[in-house]
């Protein structure tokens, strides 16, 4: 059956329906608009162009020459019922299978995301969804002040202007576990950046950049990296909206081997816990300073302190911990235990 008969199956004694109502002014029974409901939702299942079903119920109703004006409202009325009922079982058609995609479409995500895939569905969906899976993609993850669902305005808002200017094809938009996602061919760089930037035109507070990588697996290891990116940008408290995996290198390789770290911190910054008032001044004072370039003028003013004031702090973290951030021999070492103390929360957790 071709397309172009599908509708004339749908009006199957639909003409001998408005002939009755003509004659007799009746309606359509229970039974037909039962009929009718059930042959909307096969056309829209069979992909019946609804336009054009619309033009041959018309048609129909035009053969029919009603014999007064009475008969005439009779048969409109009829079309009016019998469209009704039609459109009715087609967009309940359209709806559900919306839903169906939609649910296949979460649970082809979920899978890539999360790197527990069955490979055959992962095949099947990617060819669906339009992704070469043989090829590198990135991963884009945008966070704001509230959880991302399916239905929030700035899902629907970033996946209309990206999807509007890119296409669908090879893009794969949604809200997973609250944040908004992005996946993108490698090599299109422009897609994620302008995804990002829409995603924070439209509030987003953060937007996280992972590197392409090649293969299925290379999806979920992109989405991993982009959301270790969050993770360090809230550690480190960074001011940027926008950060990319591959300007922050260095975090990943200070987290691998975390006890290391942890004994950086401890063996190097537990001193300042013996100051008073805590580490945290003296923490903050180092934090600022390497901010700043280890210029003191430049660090005193960033923390509304006099450089005396300032001197006399960078005076004690060299008492107290043996090493002094002046000096270039020491600086590497008290720096990378600066960071260290940010991403593991030293000092308000153990590490």
């Amino acid at each position: 059956m071709t397309v172009d008969n599908l509708p004339k199956t749908f009006l199957t004694g639909y003409a001998e329906i408005l002939l009755k109502a003509s004659a007799t002014g009746r309606r359509l029974t229970r039974e037909e608009l039962r009929r009718h409901r059930a042959l909307g939702a096969q056309a829209a299942e069979a992909g019946c162009d609804w336009r054009q079903i619309l033009r041959e119920h018309l048609a129909a109703g035009r053969v029919v020459r009603p014999r007064s004006a009475a008969d005439l409202d009779g048969v409109l009325a009829t079309v009016g019922q019998a469209l009704d009922a039609f459109a009715d079982g087609y967009q309940r058609a359209q709806r559900a299978a919306a839903h169906r995609h939609d649910a296949a479409r979460r649970e082809f995500i979920d899978g890539l995301l999360s790197g527990a895939f069955d490979p055959e569905q992962l095949a099947a969906g990617a060819e669906r969804f339009g992704l070469q899976l043989s090829h590198a993609h990135g991963t884009a993850v945008a966070v704001g002040p509230e959880a991302y669902g399916d239905g929030h305005p700035v899902v629907r808002q970033v996946g209309a202007e990206t999807l509007g200017r890119f296409g669908n094809r090879g893009v794969l938009l949604a809200a997973v576990d609250g944040a908004l996602v992005c996946v993108a061919p490698g090599g299109q760089d422009e897609v994620l950046a302008h995804f990002a930037d829409r995603a924070v035109a439209a509030g987003a507070l953060r937007v996280a950049v992972g590197r392409a990588q090649p293969g299925a697996a290379g999806c979920a290891r992109s989405y991993r990296e982009a959301l270790g990116v969050l993770s360090v940008a809230e550690r480190m408290e960074f001011e940027e909206r926008v950060l990319h995996a591959a300007d922050l290198l260095v975090f990943p390789v200070l987290t691998r081997d975390r006890q290391a770290l942890a004994d950086l911190v401890r063996t190097l910054l537990g001193p300042l816990e013996q100051a008073r008032g805590g580490p945290r001044p003296l923490l903050r004072t180092l934090e600022v300073y390497f901010d700043a370039g280890c210029v003191t003028a430049e660090a005193a003013r960033r923390l509304s302190l006099s450089v005396r004031a300032l001197s006399y702090r960078l005076h004690r973290v060299r008492l107290l911990t043996g090493a002094d951030p002046a000096d270039p021999r020491h600086r590497y070492a008290l720096q990378t235990a600066v960071i260290g103390a940010r991403l593991l929360d030293w000092p308000r957790e153990e590490p």
